[in-house]
């Protein structure tokens, strides 16, 4: 179809909420959609790969490309630097294809503002203590790491009504489901306003 634009998908979710896993898998079942790799200035994890994952520089790139202009949306999470590049995600965009953007919430405030367009879900985990747990299952961060996390990751989930959409990820293969109709076009059950959220957020935030 020439001259198709493809569609933004903005996802964000509180560190522990199992985003990333949830991408992964629909990535898999739904190929034909087109990841935007972001950059990062924090270290790779064992199993992360660079170019894959994640671009990752060091932050006097990173600044130098703030100076030039070159992200759609960074943001400062936790103590390092997360960007989406303008020129892949244009490029990939102009060809057609639908991106899957893996960011926060700052960044997809950003984006809301720049690419107005763009299809924005929400990833909630199921309970406070179910993202404690995650957040502990990694074994990658001391006890009073985890306990600045799951903080934050508390005052990150206050941004879940500026989406368009939310997916509770408790039971994993239900919650890919729910995320791949929204991609497909038939995620109108899962919109934020929906009256099941109602139980669920005040739980959450606390």
């Amino acid at each position: 179809m020439q001259g198709k634009t493809g569609k933004l998908f903005v996802i964000a979710a509180p560190s522990g909420a199992g985003k990333t896993s949830l991408v992964r898998e629909v990535m898999q079942r739904m190929p034909e959609l087109r990841f935007s790799i972001s950059y990062t200035t924090r270290k790779p994890r064992a199993t992360e790969q660079h170019t894959h994952d994640y671009f990752f520089v060091a932050k006097e790139q990173f600044q130098e490309m703030i100076d030039r202009g070159e992200f759609l949306e960074y943001a400062q999470v936790f103590d390092n630097f997360y960007g989406t590049s303008k020129p892949q995600v244009q490029q990939m965009l102009d060809a057609g294809d639908d991106v899957l953007l893996e960011i926060d919430w700052q960044g997809a405030q950003q984006i809301r503002s720049s690419m107005p367009q763009a299809v924005s879900i929400f990833i909630l985990p199921p309970s406070r203590a179910e993202l404690e747990r995650r957040l502990r299952d990694r074994k990658t961060d001391s006890d009073e790491v985890i306990a600045r996390r799951l903080r934050d990751s508390i005052a990150d989930m206050s941004h879940w009504n500026e989406f368009d959409y939310v997916v509770v990820n408790d039971e994993f293969a239900q919650a890919v489901a729910d995320l791949a109709a929204i991609l497909s076009g038939r995620g109108e059950a899962l919109r934020r306003d929906r009256s099941g959220l109602q139980t669920l957020i005040p739980a959450l935030l606390g």
